[in-house]
């Protein structure tokens, strides 16, 4: 069964032939069809050019190429300011594609600083914690200061559904390594199905119980291999 999922994405970078997004990892993780929209409501196709999913992180590329003039003109490279400067009470802008509906704005307030959770047995360290809305699609948004610059990047996944006005977002001057690193990595196309390797085996599972039952050690058990195939 598939479905659809949605995020948001912040623009922080380009090189000769791609513009660079970063979003939440859990937010484009086994994602097959991947498409980026811009706030023209232009779609294009894009790629996961790097995730670090222990830090709930990615970088998506789209091709320069593939987006046309009047976009390229009405989007903007954000501008990044210092997380280890956000205080206390100052103002807190959330933006992005809240609940998959398009792009909507809430605003709050800097709750707190130098918040540590464990969310699926990961520790995310000194986040930004805000009392604006952050719901599911907003993952990977931008979290602004008064002055339009990034401080963070907010995720619902963190945030949790269990109280209301306590919103996370991960620190952007503590991740810029790890986003940069992201950023320079090869970009991995993604290869036509006739065009993939196989092993050319069929097999099943050896699960533990098998294993009990048949005397067999766990793994996968060769059944039959494909003449001409790799494997032969």
């Amino acid at each position: 069964y598939e479905a659809g999922v949605s995020g948001s994405g912040i623009i922080i970078g380009a090189n000769d032939t791609e513009l660079l997004i970063v979003t939440n990892a859990h937010v484009v993780e086994n994602v097959n069809n991947l498409k980026v929209t811009f706030g023209d409501n232009t779609e294009v196709d894009a790629v996961v050019k790097g995730m670090k999913t222990d830090s709930d992180l990615a970088v998506v590329a789209v091709k320069l190429d593939d987006i046309s003039a009047d976009t390229m003109s009405a989007i903007s490279i954000a501008k990044l300011g210092s997380s280890s400067d956000v205080e206390v009470g100052e103002a807190a802008i959330a933006i992005g594609n809240a609940a998959g509906y398009g792009i909507s704005v809430t605003t709050g307030i800097v709750s707190a600083v130098g918040k540590r959770l464990t969310v699926d047995n990961v520790v995310y360290d000194n986040l930004i914690q805000t009392d604006a809305a952050i719901n599911p699609g907003n993952s990977g948004g931008a979290l602004v200061n008064a002055n339009g610059e990034v401080v963070g990047i907010n995720s619902s996944k963190i945030a949790g559904t269990t109280v209301e006005g306590m919103g996370y977002a991960i620190p952007i001057s503590d991740v810029m390594d790890i986003l940069d690193n992201l950023m320079s990595q090869k970009t991995k196309a993604k290869v036509p199905e006739e065009k993939k390797g196989y092993l050319g085996i069929t097999g099943f599972d050896v699960t533990a119980q098998n294993a009990e039952q048949f005397g067999m050690p766990t793994g996968v058990y060769i059944d039959e291999v494909t003449r001409g195939g790799g494997a032969d």
